[in-house]
């Protein structure tokens, strides 16, 4: 049966809605929702959406390189458009079944090459007035900016797979991935090892932000043989529940709004004090909290 003969639902497109964000679930996601039907209709793949929203993305940062108020707010308009479409690749892939390597690899570039465009928009811009002293603001910004990012995505996934199991979760650890990794020909599949290696580093830096979750990982799976019992992901996920909004607020979308507040006044450098600062804050205590609570099982 074809997709429009049975159009999904907007709720079979998400991941899980514990993990969605309010302006997730109420903005992007049904826009994102409502351009992957429209681009199925067209035939236009997953990789293809993605792949706009990177040229999107990257000239909403450079729009954000003008002191002009109204290129800056075309910059808020692209970088939204960007995020929209960044929401439908991963809607229409799980609408249609389309998921592939490249759209992994794609996927994890998207935001990264839109944040390090808008890094730089925002280091050429004040550099007359500012020197070097806002290039190294931006580099330690970016630093924590990446761990935030990581952190999030990483206790996201985690929760994801206590929730759904492995199909509906990314939670991978270094070992496996560097199996996985000595499988790949550099000859074969050059892009795709870049990307396996780059991965496994990521994953890594991951793992030494959460040792003792990567000691429940290893009870889990000597005492449980991957295989827990109801009670145990019941209270796990009911103990972790209340981390996600700082999973979420460390994401796009609140980030994004500051962001385009600082930039639209004229002050872009209020970007970069707010990751260092009130977002900084987040990430140490959603750390610490997810740790205090795997202690609790090792």
């Amino acid at each position: 049966m074809s997709l429009q003969q049975n159009k999904p639902t907007l709720e079979s497109t998400l991941k899980s809605v514990d993990t969605e964000e309010f302006i997730d679930i109420h903005f992007y996601r049904p826009i994102g929702y409502r351009w992957a039907l429209f681009f199925n209709r067209l035939g236009v793949t997953p990789n293809q959406i993605t792949i706009a929203s990177i040229f999107i993305g990257i000239a909403a940062g450079v729009c954000f390189y003008y002191t002009s108020f109204w290129i800056n707010l075309l910059g808020v308009f692209l970088l939204i458009w960007a995020n929209s479409y960044d929401s439908a690749d991963g809607q229409l892939a799980r609408m249609t079944g389309q998921k592939s390597e490249l759209g992994r690899i794609l996927d994890g570039a998207c935001g990264d090459l839109w944040f390090i465009t808008i890094y730089f928009a925002i280091i050429f811009r004040l550099w007359p007035a500012w020197s070097f002293w806002i290039l190294i603001l931006a580099v330690i910004a970016g630093y924590f900016h990446n761990k935030q990012a990581s952190m999030a995505d990483y206790y996201r996934n985690v929760y994801l797979l206590f929730l759904k199991g492995k199909k509906g979760s990314e939670w991978h650890n270094s070992a496996d991935l560097r199996k996985k990794y000595a499988t790949i020909s550099w000859k074969e599949k050059p892009l795709t090892k870049l990307f396996e290696k780059t991965y496994i580093i990521y994953t890594e830096g991951q793992e030494r932000w959460s040792p003792r979750l990567q000691k429940m990982r290893k009870m889990i799976k000597k005492k449980y043989e991957g295989n827990i019992s109801d009670e145990f992901r019941k209270g796990f996920l009911n103990k972790t529940f209340p981390l996600l909004k700082y999973t979420n607020m460390l994401s796009f979308n609140l980030r994004s709004i500051v962001l385009f507040i600082s930039v639209l006044s004229n002050f872009p450098w209020i970007y970069f004090v707010f990751e260092l600062t009130v977002l900084n804050i987040m990430l140490i205590y959603m750390v610490w909290k997810h740790e205090k609570i795997c202690k609790e099982y090792v």
